[in-house]
């Protein structure tokens, strides 16, 4: 009995540094098994060849560092400083005592030198940069600094204030010109950078999403803006929006600022419409929109049609008088819901359908007016200069 009891633990010794020996071998060499059932002719083991259940799906992250994006867009984005002289009412003080304790002062007129800071984005090696309007609004003198040290006095080329934007003209060789995102349209959601010249600190760059596309500022302007809460602040007007691989994505433009009680709700101009500016004011020096004398609204639908809020098309609110619409018959409260050979979705499409009309040419409106389908040929007209009632900032 004692001689079985020694064999049994004599064996079990070997049978548990056998396990440990395997169980070691298996952590060096995971496959090892499957080889040597493999070379036994044995099938693999179950366990080994059947993907976990509890195994996570993979994940795409995004990138550790944006600096690429940075090194390929930064030296396209310049600063801006544009001055001014301001002419101002002041008091002109009397040099004889006596005078001055009679008369105190008399009015008196000032100017002095006012100089506004921006940033600009390099879109073209003939030297064309784009900006904000309200940048250089009224400069005397434009200067540009590029971000390899140059300085150079800029040309204003052109000017639209509905979209903010600005074309300048610097004379500088072998200019880093910025890649556009034309091919890549902006989503809501993407990363984006913006770089700029905030409070003249230079070039600086901030990160954010695009937080909403298709922004309207304004109930008369046919321009849609990409919403983003990027860090922008007083300087970054003008600067690039970028996306993760250094493309332009958009013109910085507006902020607004804790005035409003507002946190991370600024806005650009898209990369396609600042491109259709660009070449339209310098081909012309100037933008050109078609209109149609109109102003109009949403179509108001009652509470208890069980429609939506809001129904397809834009209602006429007002008809300007000797205007193409006046010309062609429309009337207050007619319902337009097709413009050429497009259906109207809202007020907003419509604006944009209309601008993007060349004055002169004609198209056929239809609708509904008291009810009754209509149609009307208008000839457009070139869109009046509109007084921008959003107030800029950056």
């Amino acid at each position: 009995m004692k001689h079985a009891a020694g064999t049994i633990a004599f064996i079990a010794r070997f049978v548990i540094l056998g396990l440990a020996l395997a169980f070691v071998v298996s952590l060096i060499w995971p496959g090892v098994g499957d080889r040597l059932r493999s070379a036994v002719g044995l099938p693999h083991s179950p366990a080994a060849s059947a993907p976990s259940s509890q195994t996570a799906p993979s994940r795409a992250s995004g990138p550790a560092s944006y600096a690429d994006a940075v090194s390929k867009a930064a030296p396209s984005v310049v600063n801006i400083y544009a001055n001014k002289m301001v002419t101002e009412q002041g008091v002109q003080m009397y040099s004889d005592p006596v005078l001055q304790r009679l008369f105190g002062g008399r009015p008196a007129l000032y100017k002095r030198r006012e100089q506004s800071l921006g940033s600009g984005v390099i879109v073209s090696q003939q030297g064309y940069v784009l900006t904000n309007n309200h940048v250089i609004a009224k400069a005397d003198d434009i200067q540009v600094l590029l971000y390899d040290g140059r300085v150079a006095r800029a040309q204003l080329v052109g000017a639209d204030v509905e979209t903010d934007l600005a074309v300048l003209k610097i004379d500088v060789p072998n200019l880093p010109v910025i890649r556009t995102a034309e091919d890549h349209p902006a989503r809501t959601g993407d990363v984006v950078l913006a770089i700029g010249n905030p409070l003249g600190l230079n070039q600086t760059v901030t990160m954010g999403i695009i937080s909403a596309i298709g922004r309207q500022l304004s109930s008369s302007s046919p321009e849609d803006f990409i919403q983003t809460d990027a860090a922008i602040n007083l300087g970054n007007s003008g600067g690039a929006l970028v996306n993760t691989d250094g493309e332009l994505v958009g013109i910085n433009t507006l902020l607004i600022g804790k005035a409003a009680n507002a946190e991370g709700i600024s806005f650009a101009i898209p990369v396609g419409s600042a491109k259709r500016v660009l070449d339209q004011i310098i081909d012309s020096g100037h933008v050109v929109r078609g209109w149609l004398g109109v102003d109009y609204t949403f179509v108001p639908v009652a509470a208890d049609s069980g429609l939506p809020a809001a129904a397809r098309g834009a209602q006429v609110t007002d008809v300007y008088p000797g205007g193409p619409a006046a010309q062609a018959g429309l009337q207050p409260h007619d319902i337009l819901l097709r413009i050429g050979t497009n259906d109207i979705v809202d007020p907003a499409d419509l604006r944009r359908r209309e601008a993007a009309l060349q004055p002169g040419s004609k198209v056929e409106v239809s609708g509904l007016r008291n009810g009754a389908p209509f149609h009307a040929e208008v000839t457009l007209a070139q869109r009046p200069p509109m007084t921008p009632t959003a107030s800029l900032d950056g």
